[in-house]
């Protein structure tokens, strides 16, 4: 029988699984790279035309640095705000979330919950990355317009429903 994993475990496995999604991005987003031209098409329009380009050099640095480091930022700058004793949070119910006794427990919430949004981040760069990997494989490039909406519709979709999860969480006080 396999005992319950505790909330600190399950902060540990929300920041294990966004590293190991972020080292699989990067190493996607170099990999996949190797077959871009020498001129990669790195803007596009909004029908799908390519209106700007960047050495493919220039493009994996830029793109490995997006991918990577900002969701990094996201992720270890917010959880490093936390652990500031003056750090303003705004919460629902926050006198009852952040008293002494159950800080350390909402943080931990909160820290979870960044992992994850940097986890989607992450995802969606990548996808963002295939997209322009699939649009500069045609001549003349052009990305596929409906496919990125889709994706940006969905990434929008999950960053929703994580925000609409975040303020539900901390919205009901137990009795």
């Amino acid at each position: 029988m396999s005992k319950p994993v505790r909330r600190a475990d399950q902060r540990g496995v929300a920041t294990l699984v966004f590293l190991v999604v972020l080292a699989c991005a990067a190493a996607f987003i170099w990999q996949s790279s190797q077959g871009l031209p020498a001129r990669v098409a790195s803007h596009f329009v909004g029908s799908g035309t390519a209106n700007g380009f960047m050495p493919r050099d220039r493009y994996v640095q830029f793109m490995l640095g997006f991918a990577v480091g900002l969701p990094l930022v996201l992720v270890f700058l917010s959880s490093a705000a936390f652990n500031s004793p003056g750090a303003r949070l705004n919460l629902p119910n926050r006198e009852y979330w952040l008293a002494p006794e159950r800080r350390a427990a909402t943080i931990a919430v909160l820290r979870r919950h960044m992992a994850t949004a940097g986890t989607m981040l992450v995802v969606f760069l990548a996808y963002v990355h295939w997209m322009v990997v699939r649009a500069n494989a045609i001549d003349p490039p052009h990305l596929p317009e409906p496919w990125f909406m889709d994706g940006l519709a969905l990434f929008v979709l999950a960053m929703l429903a994580w925000g609409i999860a975040l303020v539900l969480r901390f919205s009901k006080v137990p009795r």
